[in-house]
């Protein structure tokens, strides 16, 4: 049975509090002395007067109607909505990390610097790269930093390439980052197997080509096996390739984008290296490079000289600064922590199992859901509801219904080149007793299309809110809450 619950506002009654405030030790100063006439409120802010146990109560009730890897199984695709070990969450609280001030001297944060500096050497390590920044507050932050990069080193050799190689698997920010670098997009297709068209490719490079944009293994779950080539036909054109992180889960201690033939990485620590990711953040996006790309780097560059540590800012080729300071530090000291602790040989086994969990939900289920690439996947697999659509099913109903069997869905509709498409990525943390209630579930939804479709057309049934409108949700978003004025 549903219950509405009611926004904090509409809750409590004029003069209680959830808090009291200590009396002020300091002389009062009228507050038009510290503040500028103009930017003083002309009201007082509308704000919820209840009391703590109303307070309380309201938001554990909200974070009950929440779901999250915590909660249960998360296969987002292309997200990796792994489980995050609660010590790394305990280790970025610490006082000599979390209170330190972004401003400090480099001589009072030198254990902060030495973090940063031992992650630049780990991840350098793991990509295959010849060093990193830990600038990038995101994984699209950090596509904007490396087209940059890119762009730096192609108008340092006296070249103005203007174009960008992306397949038409990619994620949607690839081309997205590319124009707002003002670069042109070239699309370049899929061959049946899911594998780059190396035809195409040969086709789109020129001597305009700043750079190829991939992910390996793709958005479709499998690995280029002719990354090789790839690169040779990118590289003999004069141009770069950059890769996409986002599917680094499935390659770590396996193989390395540098020994691929990549010059430019991005990793996405809130999704491979135990940040939880989500809710709008936050992110941390480092980007490795190959060593010509070195003196392009943003600045300043954290040095050490063998007894201390510092910050290099005389850097003429630099790029220049990418955000204030390092990015999301206790981010960076999350991932931190989870490389110390796993170590290469858990780095590695993490990879192997998430490899081997989407492979399980791929044999388990594709003959119910058909595989439009029936070949071995890597971290995530790639299923379509086309079946269930001669039942008046989408795959929207599908997700839906899967909200009432206690699931998150997984990606739905991506990548776009796959009609139907269900993109499942169940990560290496769980266990086969949760993969084969999931997919138990998957095949009781497949069973219901086919003999009561009613049924998940009107999904969900058991949650707090029905089937929203989202088209209007999307186009006409109500993002704040009004009091409604009382006659």
């Amino acid at each position: 049975m549903r219950q509405e619950l009611p926004v904090i506002f509409e809750l409590g009654q004029p003069g209680r509090t959830a808090l009291d405030l200590p009396e002020c030790d300091v002389p009062a100063v009228p507050v038009e002395d510290l503040i500028p006439a103009p930017m003083l409120r002309r009201e007082a802010p509308d704000l919820p007067t209840v009391s703590q146990p109303e307070l309380m109560r309201h938001y554990t009730a909200l974070s009950r109607r929440n779901f999250g890897v915590d909660s249960g199984l998360y296969p987002l695709g292309s997200c990796t909505m792994k489980y995050n070990p609660k010590v790394n969450e305990d280790i970025a609280r610490y006082a000599g990390l979390a209170q330190i001030h972004p401003l400090q001297e480099p001589g009072s944060v030198q254990g902060a610097l030495e973090i940063l500096f031992n992650m630049e050497k780990y991840l350098a390590e793991i990509a295959g790269m010849d060093a990193v920044t830990m600038q990038p507050a995101a994984g699209a932050h950090g596509e904007l930093t490396g087209l940059k990069l890119i762009m730096a080193y192609h108008r340092h050799r006296g070249e103005e390439r203007c174009k960008v190689i992306i397949p038409d698997s990619a994620h949607g920010t690839n081309p997205a980052t590319a124009v707002v670098c003002g670069l042109e997009t070239v699309q370049v297709g899929s061959n049946p197997d899911g594998s780059v068209n190396l035809a195409a490719l040969r086709q789109a490079v020129d001597r305009d080509t700043a750079a190829l944009m991939l992910t390996n293994p793709s958005t479709l779950g499998l690995f280029e096996t002719n990354i090789t080539e790839i690169a040779r036909i990118v590289h003999e054109a004069g141009g770069l390739l950059y890769y996409d992180g986002a599917n680094a889960n499935a390659i770590m201690g396996m193989t390395r984008p540098g020994d691929m033939g990549f010059d430019v990485i991005h990793f996405n620590l809130h999704k491979t290296f135990s940040t939880p990711h989500g809710g709008g953040g936050p992110g941390s996006g480092p980007v490795g490079v190959k060593k010509e790309l070195i003196p392009f780097l943003p600045v300043p560059v954290i040095t050490f000289d063998g007894s201390s540590f510092g910050l290099d800012s005389d850097r003429p080729l630099s790029i220049g600064k990418m955000q204030a300071f390092f990015g999301n530090f206790g981010v960076i000291v999350k991932a931190y922590a989870y490389i110390r602790t796993m170590g290469p040989d858990g780095l590695r086994q993490a990879s192997m199992d998430a490899v081997l969990n989407a492979n399980y939900c791929l044999q388990q289920l594709k003959d119910v859901y058909q595989a439009p690439f029936d070949r071995i996947c890597m971290h995530e697999c790639i299923l379509t509801a086309k079946g269930q659509k001669e039942f008046g099913v989408r795959t929207l109903d599908i997700a839906k219904r899967l909200l009432d069997y206690g699931f998150h869905p997984p990606t739905i509709y991506f990548p776009l080149i796959v009609e139907e498409a269900l993109m499942i990525e169940p990560t290496e943390t769980e266990n086969k007793e949760t993969l084969d209630r999931f997919i138990t579930v998957m095949k009781a939804i497949a069973r219901e299309a086919r003999e009561n479709p009613a049924i998940v057309r009107e999904a969900p049934q058991t949650t707090a809110v029905r089937r929203l409108d989202e088209v209007t949700a999307a186009r006409k978003p109500v993002l704040r809450w009004q009091r409604q004025s009382k006659l």
